[in-house]
Formats: C-alpha cells, sequence, structure tokens
C-alpha cells in the first residue's frame, strides 16, 4: 500500500470510525461512484474496486483488527513503496531500485509478527478472500445470524417455547446460486477473465478481491435471473420455535445449530445466536434466583395482623400470616417458589408496604379519631 494511504483514507473515515459509520460511508461512496450510474466515467470503476476492497477489509469486525495490528506494526508504510532512497528492504536481494529490491521481492511470509503469525499468512487470511481457481461451486457455510428478543419475565424465569421470525440471506432457489435465468447460458467474464477475482496493486504487493461484475463466480449469465436479478442470493423470512431455557435473564445467550441461513451449494446452514432481553413484570422483580413480589397492606392488616393470599410465579396460590404490628417494607420468604435453575431454585419473597387511604367517609373517620385517642397518637 503507498505511504501515506491507507483503507481509511480511501473510504474517508478516521481510524477511530465506528462499523456503522464505515457502513454509511461505503454505501454512499459505492452508490456515488458504481459503474452502472458512471457509464461515461472510467476513473468511477477503478474509484468503485478501491472502495470495494477497503470496505472488504475495515468493514468485516474481525479482518479489520488484523488489519489494524498490522498498521500498528508498520506493515503498511515501511514496506509499501516508502523506503528512503539506497535503504534496502529486509529479505531484498540488492539496493534499492535493483532486481529483488522493492515490495515486489519482499519475502513477507518470512516475517513473525509477534504473535500474530507470519504476514505471509494474515494477507492470505485477510485479503485473500473471494472465489478460488476452481473452488467455484463448492459448498459453503450458510449465514450465521444473531438477534436479541424480548421475552416475559415468567417465560424467562420457568422457561417455554417462542417463535422468532429471522430475515436470512440465502441461496437463490430459482437459479441455485448461479445468477441466471432459467435456460440462459453461461460465459466467461470479462472482467477476471473467470478467475472470480480481481487483483489490485497495493505499492509492493497485490490484493485479490471478488470481482464485482460476476460476485465473485467467474461467470455471467445470458439473462440474469429474475427472482434474484442475477444476485445468486435472496433474503427470505423464516419461522424458529426458541425454546427458553429456565434462569434465562437478559444478557443470555442461546446458540442454535443450524437455524440459521442455508448453505449454497448444499453446504451446511449457519447458525443462530439468541440474545435474551427480558421484559419487566408488574408484580415481580428478580433478586438472583428470588422473587420479590410487593404486596400492599391497609393500616388495620398492618396494626391488627392478617392472613393474605399471594400468587406465586407458576400461578399458584400461597398463603402468608401477616403479624400484628408489621411494618413497610418487612419481608416474608416462601422457600422453593423463586426461579429455577439447574438442581437450585429460588425463593419467593412478599415484601409489604402499608397503603393509607386518601379519603375516609364520616364513619371510617370517627372510628380512626377513637383509635387515635385510645392510642395517645392525638395531640
Amino acid at each position: 500500500m503507498p505511504q501515506g494511504k491507507d483503507y481509511y483514507a480511501v473510504l474517508g473515515v478516521t481510524p477511530t470510525a465506528t462499523q456503522d459509520e464505515i457502513k454509511k460511508q461505503y454505501r454512499r461512496l459505492a452508490k456515488q461512484y458504481h459503474p452502472d450510474a458512471n457509464k461515461d466515467d472510467p476513473k468511477a470503476s477503478d474509484r468503485f474496486k478501491e472502495i470495494s476492497e477497503a470496505y472488504g477489509v475495515v468493514g468485516d469486525a474481525e479482518k479489520r483488527k488484523q488489519y489494524d495490528d498490522m498498521r500498528r506494526l508498520g506493515a503498511f508504510t515501511n514496506f509499501g513503496g516508502g523506503a528512503r532512497p539506497g535503504a534496502q528492504r529486509p529479505g531484498a536481494s540488492g539496493p534499492a531500485g535493483a532486481p529483488g529490491a522493492g515490495g515486489a521481492g519482499f519475502d513477507f511470509s518470512n516475517i513473525d509478527v509477534g504473535g500474530i503469525g507470519g504476514f505471509g499468512d494474515i494477507f492470505s487470511t485477510l485479503f485473500g478472500g473471494g472465489a478460488r481457481p476452481g473452488a467455484r461451486g463448492a459448498p459453503e457455510a450458510g449465514q450465521s445470524l444473531e438477534v436479541t428478543i424480548e421475552i416475559p419475565f415468567r417465560t424467562a424465569a420457568l422457561g417455554g417455547k417462542v417463535p422468532v421470525e429471522l430475515e436470512v440471506t440465502e441461496e437463490c432457489g430459482t437459479c441455485r446460486g448461479s445468477g441466471g435465468a432459467p435456460g440462459a447460458s453461461m460465459k466467461q467474464c470479462p472482467e477476471c477473465s473467470g478467475r472470480g477475482t480481481i487483483s489490485f496493486g497495493q505499492g509492493g504487493f497485490a490484493v485479490n478481491r471478488p470481482c464485482p461484475m460476476c460476485l465473485g463466480r467467474g461467470q455471467i449469465p445470458s439473462e440474469p435471473c429474475p427472482t434474484c436479478k442475477g444476485a445468486g442470493q435472496v433474503r427470505t423470512r423464516k419461522k424458529v420455535l426458541v425454546t427458553v431455557p429456565e434462569g434465562a435473564d437478559t444478557g443470555t445467550r442461546l446458540r442454535l445449530k443450524g437455524q440459521g441461513g442455508k448453505g449454497p451449494h448444499g453446504g451446511p446452514p449457519g447458525d443462530l445466536v439468541i440474545n435474551f432481553a427480558v421484559t419487566p413484570d408488574r408484580f415481580f422483580k428478580r433478586e438472583g434466583l428470588d422473587v420479590i413480589a410487593t404486596v400492599p397492606l391497609n393500616v388495620a392488616q398492618a396494626t391488627l395482623g392478617s392472613k393474605i393470599s399471594v400468587k406465586t410465579l407458576d400461578g399458584k396460590k400461597a398463603t402468608v400470616r401477616i403479624p400484628a404490628g408489621t411494618a413497610s417494607g418487612r419481608r416474608f420468604r416462601i422457600r422453593g417458589q423463586g426461579i429455577p435453575k439447574g438442581e437450585h431454585r429460588g425463593d419467593m419473597i412478599v415484601e409489604t408496604t402499608i397503603t393509607v387511604p386518601e379519603s375516609l367517609s364520616d364513619e371510617q373517620r370517627a372510628l380512626m379519631e377513637k383509635f387515635a385517642e385510645a392510642a395517645n397518637l392525638r395531640h
């Protein structure tokens, strides 16, 4: 990569930009420089390829991390065409400018990058994406998805099943991923000469990316598929019945193997990762495996004592004896009526709160005044 130029500069974002900011910027630039929108500008195609290549790296969180590691190690400024006159690069066979010098003769694979591996391995992983000659049409894993779903408090506590509707990218059923209409003939892609990849020169080394014309297939159809418009993939909706484990809480993750998108060319389906977000309950709160239920008592119940019936987590009834003189905030524990998880189950805790009437009838006021006099509460 030429000195002073990097993928962030290509996209016009800072190295601290978020993935969403990078994605938005890429979409804006891709729309601006797409060859179909700039048929009279041959430079737009080169710019579009450059943008696509940059986004293919920094638009992917894992590849971006590896790329940033190399940037910090100076992989692009020291070896990408920025050598000082007369300086010899490591691994070169002669002085700068002599045969073997420069990026074309530099062997990145001989350098170990502090536990990351050789540059050759990293470049192969980071920049070698796309179809390989002879690999097109091979089975591929389907799209894996990660979604967050809201579940009711009691379903999270006791377990249950909830339906989830997903939107996934899958191989087009009409063209089976070829991008061609039924009966259409296929010809070699003129852009990549059937390789499925386009090579971009980056200083002293080349970067391969999927061909934007054939989308890495190496062939283009005489007539595009009417269903997917030549993309070979479609967005579809699918329903999955998710089993919520007992004791689930906000932040609990569940991986469902094979419940993602179908794999192209007969490949295995991807996975589905569920993140649970528990909605609050109007009656129960959670403290570990215990559930807290706040129960209102009137002044007479709290003063004289009483028996109250409360609903448990599983919908049954439990009786709680309230002793005379109970203060607001006092707690009563019902063993084994909390949240189950494995071999353990928490308790249900009934927390009292004293309610005071906002208004009294004449009879009630007279009785309350007599009570106040008897208790010596009136001054």
